[in-house]
């Protein structure tokens, strides 16, 4: 497997050396496939060619899974949402490291996205041209900062990818920001809201794609007991339950009071799951149990 490390060693780098528009140059991709569901084969960004990938994938389809603030290749986003999407599909999932950055203070994890989003378009773009990869059948998930992280990279592939699923996309620095995930940065783009609301909440409550989902209102999971971190993770933890059961139903929703209020009684559309069909558009409502699978 000519050029492809198999190896799985955090790096250490002093971020201060870093040139501050290079961020995304310190990336770690790690592939999964249902041949290699826990050892994963690491890519070489520099390193991708035609002859290198084309024992890798065994799939048409892939999922690109991207960490938010404090996480790593390791944190139980990754393996969690991976095991989810491989216990049931033929394909690819590569899940991307930036802890490098992501490990330290909110202000210089945010200040990263861009970079660490322009990089992960260009891997893709290799990949793509390695013909390892399509984007109309590519899935990009972002946690927290991961999701605005799909987002420039989206944007950097002109919105051709075939879906972003944003969860809880983080709001400190992105409430305003113009830069912020949105619904033109793929053909499809869902949001996944579960701590949108008040002010110690971590996720914006804006509806910024095609399909906004306010799980339970979009904040105060059950069972979190006004923990806004527990609630903050929950749409992680329910987005994985949608691919291994597609059984969270939402409705369409008028407006926030219907929202707030569990009024909802528009047409219907299933939260999550790893549809590249998906049509909507406009904010829903799904309402879930306190434990998995929700």
């Amino acid at each position: 497997m000519n050029k492809i490390l198999v190896v799985f060693a955090a790096a250490v780098i002093a971020c201060h050396a870093v040139p501050t528009t290079k961020q995304g140059e310190f990336n770690r991709y790690f592939v999964y496939t249902n041949a290699n569901p826990r050892l994963p084969i690491e890519i070489i960004p520099g390193e991708i060619t035609e002859e290198s990938v084309s024992a890798l994938f065994s799939s048409s389809n892939t999922t690109i899974i991207v960490h938010g603030h404090r996480g790593s290749v390791m944190t139980s986003l990754n393996p969690t949402v991976k095991d989810a999407f491989l216990r049931n599909q033929d394909i690819n999932v590569i899940v991307v490291d930036w802890s490098t950055f992501a490990s330290q203070t909110y202000s210089v994890a945010a200040g990263a996205v861009p970079s660490v989003g322009a990089s992960l378009a260009s891997v893709i773009t290799a990949l793509v041209g390695a013909k390892a990869i399509a984007l109309n059948t590519l899935h990009l998930v972002g946690f927290d900062l991961g999701a605005h992280v799909v987002g420039f990279a989206g944007r950097n592939l002109d919105g051709k990818v075939a879906r972003i699923t944003g969860l809880s996309p983080a709001a400190q620095n992105w409430g305003s920001n113009s830069q912020r995930i949105n619904k033109n940065d793929a053909l499809y783009v869902e949001i996944i809201h579960t701590d949108a609301v008040g002010i110690l909440g971590h996720g914006i409550g804006d509806p910024v794609g095609d399909v906004d989902f306010f799980v339970n209102g979009g904040t105060g999971q059950p069972g979190c007991f006004l923990n806004n971190y527990c609630s903050h993770n929950r749409a992680w933890e329910v987005f994985a339950a949608t691919l291994t059961n597609n059984h969270l139903i939402g409705n369409q929703c008028g407006n926030w009071l219907q929202v707030t209020l569990n009024t909802c009684r528009g047409y219907s559309i299933a939260m999550g799951n790893n549809d590249f069909n998906k049509l909507g558009s406009g904010m829903f409502r799904v309402n879930t149990r306190r434990a998995y699978p929700f």
